[in-house]
C-alpha cells in the first residue's frame, strides 16, 4: 500500500481506502455487523488507515461498526464520518449549527470514541456554502475537542472551491472517475494551491466502471440503482455518477478494448485516479471482503500508458462529456 498526504490535517493515509455505504451487505439490505467486521478486517490487513462512515449509513449501524472494530484493532486508523443528511427535510433553512453540533455529539456516542479525526458536512444545499456560521461552530467543536479537522462533501466544483474558501475545511470528498473528469480541471489544482485533501467517492461510478453490468442486471428495490437514476430521492450524480446507463454500458464495452484481459475493470479505473496527484485517496465501497481485495489490487498495476490515457479521455468525451460535464 502506498499513502498521501491528507491535505492540511497532515494524516499519512492509505491511497486506496475504505468508505462503508454498504459495507454491511449490498444496498436496501439490512446491516450486517459480522459481514461489516470481515471487511473492515480485510481492508485494514491489506493495508487500509482511513474508513469514510456517515452518520445516515445503515440508521447509525456503520458508524458503531467502524467505531467497534477500530477499538479492536492496534494500528493507527483514521476515521471520517459525515453529518447534515438526517435533515429532513434537506434543505439550507434546516442547517442550524446547534442542530449541527447534536449530530457530531451523536457520532462520537455512536463509535464510542472521545474525538473525530475528520467530521464532514455531508452534501449540504449550495447555499450552506455562504452562510460561514455554519463553518465557524466547527472551529468551536475543535476547541473543545470533538473533532479533529473540518471536511466537506460536495456534488458539485462549485461547492467544492466555494468550500475550500474557508480555511478550517482541510478535505474535500467528491466524485471522480473515469465517467466524472471535470474535478481535475481547475478544483484539484485549487485544492493543492490550499493544501485541502482530496477523497475521491464513487470511483467506480456504482458499479458501473466495473465492465461487469449488462442490459439484464437487475438491482434490488432498496438499492439506489434501482430507485434514483433520475434523482428521485437525491442527487442522481451519486448513482452511476449521473450516466443514463445504457450509455454507460456502451462506453464500457469501449473501456474494454482499451484494456483487454480483465473481467473486471475495477483495479483498472481506480489506478486512473491514482494518477492524478491532486488526489489524497480513493474511498471505494465494498459489499463482501472480495471486493476489498480487488480494489486493493489497484494499487500493484504499473501506471495507465499515455495511449491508454488519451483512449480513455476520448471515450469520456465521446459518450459522457455532453451530458454529464456540466452538470456537477
Amino acid at each position: 500500500m502506498n499513502y498521501r498526504k491528507l491535505g492540511k490535517t497532515g494524516f499519512n493515509i492509505s491511497e486506496i481506502s475504505l468508505g462503508t455505504w454498504q459495507v454491511g451487505g449490498k444496498w436496501g439490505d439490512a446491516f450486517d455487523h459480522t459481514l461489516a467486521e470481515q471487511i473492515l478486517h480485510e481492508a485494514v490487513d491489506g493495508g487500509v488507515n482511513f474508513i469514510d462512515t456517515a452518520d445516515v449509513y445503515g440508521a447509525g449501524e456503520s458508524e458503531k461498526a467502524v467505531g467497534k472494530f477500530v477499538k479492536s484493532r492496534s494500528e493507527r486508523i483514521y476515521v471520517a464520518t459525515k453529518c447534515g443528511r438526517q435533515l429532513s427535510p434537506h434543505v439550507n433553512e434546516a442547517y442550524q449549527p446547534a442542530v449541527l453540533r447534536k449530530f457530531v455529539e451523536d457520532s462520537l456516542t455512536n463509535m464510542g470514541l472521545e474525538t473525530l479525526d475528520l467530521i464532514q458536512l455531508h452534501c449540504p444545499p449550495t447555499e450552506v456554502y455562504y452562510r460561514p456560521e455554519i463553518f465557524e461552530l466547527f472551529d468551536r467543536l475543535k476547541d473543545e475537542g470533538k473533532i479533529q479537522n473540518l471536511g466537506i462533501s460536495v456534488e458539485k466544483v462549485e461547492e467544492a472551491l466555494k468550500g475550500i474558501e474557508f480555511d478550517n475545511v482541510t478535505s474535500v470528498q467528491i466524485i471522480f472517475n473515469m465517467f466524472r473528469q471535470r474535478p481535475a480541471e481547475l478544483f484539484f489544482a485549487q485544492a493543492q494551491k490550499k493544501d485541502v485533501g482530496v477523497i475521491v467517492r464513487v470511483p467506480l461510478a456504482s458499479g458501473l466502471l466495473t465492465g461487469t453490468f449488462s442490459q439484464n442486471s437487475s438491482f434490488s428495490e432498496g438499492d439506489h440503482r434501482n430507485f434514483n437514476r433520475h434523482g428521485e430521492k437525491f442527487d442522481k450524480g451519486e448513482t452511476f455518477s449521473g450516466i443514463d446507463y445504457e450509455t454507460g454500458l456502451a462506453a464500457v464495452e469501449e473501456l474494454k478494448a482499451v484494456f483487454p484481459g480483465y473481467e473486471n475493470l475495477a483495479p483498472v479505473a481506480l489506478r486512473w485516479i491514482l494518477m492524478f496527484e491532486a488526489v489524497s485517496c480513493i474511498i471505494p465501497g465494498a459489499s463482501r471482503p472480495a471486493q476489498v481485495a480487488s480494489n486493493l489490487h489497484a494499487a500493484d498495476l504499473p501506471p495507465l500508458t499515455e495511449e491508454q490515457q488519451k483512449a480513455v479521455n476520448t471515450i469520456y468525451s465521446q459518450y459522457i462529456k455532453p451530458s454529464v460535464h456540466p452538470l456537477w
